[in-house]
């Protein structure tokens, strides 16, 4: 599993009433007087400027250990074509998301995969509620599993080696479990992240600033990244069952021919991510800690980071969620660290997408201290980044955040025109009405004009 930390995108500030979102339901997508839903159709992912060297490191600390630090020592991975099968109460979007990832796998990373209605698929992608997948896995909001093809199977076998990712030698089967009753974009950020690990990579790189493969969440569908580590994941080169020994003295040459400028790029070498760090992280913004633990945790993590001398994206992050905790507390204290973030994502390739949500925190900031020029000029920056990376939660709020500004500078017909423009990607990213209204509505509170007419 990966998609358990809180999404960075879903609350902007003390400043603002939080709202309590309820699940989104099937029937919640229909007989809406919202616009329609907008979704995401041409790819745009970025060329890859990585040395070959951090390449074939991160290779093999991807493919051969697990998210829990345990080394493996072999390698594991389909051989011959790939079928997928989708099953189950199917949210309406999930199908082409589906096919959409499927060409790309089959364009970008030049994996044989294809979608089936055959019961013997060699994945089963099962659509069920976020309650089923929570009895088994109470922080998961989706997971994956090998050698079984549905949640009756996996119930049965939930204990055994059959299903432990460090005892598996080879794949053919596994199963996919996704929220059918999530928002759009969650389904799909689970399809992404998933149907990668049940191909590839079983382990997360926090110090990976452009990949799916790291649990900070900022990515949430395939990265030009993402797609050649899957490349050169099923290369002729590697087989299933090969020793590590054998993939490391093979991926240096695989990535030499799949990454020729790999090839003069000087190697960055980033700093492996002490597990301490992680276990910080994971407390302060995943679910179940106490405001008093997450602050506890969020400052050790910042305190390790300092001690580890980190300059890049992670130290940002660490920043990032101080200001997450901050917010309910202590505003001014929260927005200083959410200004550190910037300033370390700056200085770090590859995070534009780290400032774009940076850039949503210090825009709400700028909309409550009616400076609106502010806000419309950091939203203007991030939406072309949140656009690019098909991140419609993060988008809509953006575009929220700028029809307020633009609103703010009197601005009115420009403000109502980006406005409209969010809706559609709101009902892509936060899924029911009620929540996209939830979000206007705390979007609007923090415009001095609008608090001035008590109008909410």
């Amino acid at each position: 599993m990966r998609r358990f930390l809180l999404p960075l995108y879903l609350l902007l500030g003390a400043c603002m009433p939080v709202s309590h979102s309820e699940p989104a339901t099937r029937a919640a997508f229909v007989d809406t007087s919202l616009p329609a839903m907008k979704v995401f159709s041409v790819p745009r992912p970025q060329p890859v400027q990585v040395s070959n060297a951090d390449l074939s490191r991160d290779f093999m600390d991807l493919a051969l250990a697990l998210e829990s630090g345990r080394e493996l020592d072999v390698f594991t991975r389909f051989e011959g074509p790939i079928s997928v099968r989708l099953v189950g109460s199917v949210q309406p979007t999930v199908p082409s998301d589906l096919d959409r990832l499927l060409h790309r796998l089959r364009s970008e990373a030049g994996i044989d995969i294809h979608a089936t209605v055959a019961p013997e698929a060699n994945i089963t992608i099962n659509a069920v509620s976020r309650s089923d997948i929570q009895r088994f896995l109470p922080q998961a909001a989706c997971f994956v599993v090998p050698n079984v093809s549905t949640l009756a199977e996996f119930r049965q076998a939930r204990r055994s080696a059959r299903v432990n990712w460090g005892k598996i030698t080879s794949r053919t089967r596994l199963a996919i479990f996704l929220p059918n009753d999530s928002s759009p974009q969650e389904a799909r950020d689970c399809l992404h992240e998933e149907l990668a690990q049940a191909l590839g990579p079983l382990n997360d790189l926090y110090r990976l600033p452009d990949s799916v493969f790291n649990d900070d969440n900022v990515h949430t569908v395939l990265t030009g990244y993402d797609m050649l580590i899957l490349r050169a994941y099923y290369d002729p080169a590697l087989r299933n069952g090969m020793s590590r020994a054998e993939v490391m003295n093979r991926i240096p040459t695989i990535f030499a021919r799949l990454n020729p400028a790999g090839e003069v790029l000087p190697a960055r070498r980033a700093q492996r991510t002490p597990r301490p760090w992680i276990d910080a992280i994971q407390t302060a913004l995943g679910p179940g800690a106490t405001p008093i633990a997450r602050r506890a945790a969020v400052t050790e993590a910042l305190s390790i980071a300092s001690a580890m001398g980190w300059e890049d994206h992670r130290r940002g992050f660490t920043h990032y969620a101080m200001g997450r905790i901050l917010q309910g507390t202590d505003p001014d204290a929260a927005r200083a660290q959410f200004l550190q973030a910037d300033s370390y994502f700056a200085r770090s390739p590859d995070s534009d997408l780290h400032r774009a949500y940076v850039a949503s925190q210090l825009a709400a900031y700028a909309l409550t201290e009616n400076t609106p020029e502010t806000a419309i000029h950091l939203t203007g920056q991030a939406i072309e980044l949140a656009a690019r990376h098909e991140n419609a939660a993060l988008l809509s709020t953006l575009l929220m955040l700028r029809a307020e500004a633009l609103d703010l500078a009197g601005r009115v017909s420009a403000g109502a025109d980006v406005r409209l423009d969010s809706l559609g990607w709101a009902r892509y990213g936060f899924g029911s009405d009620w929540s996209v209204r939830a979000k206007l509505r705390e979007i609007a509170s923090l415009n001095p004009l609008t608090r001035a007419r008590g109008s909410l």
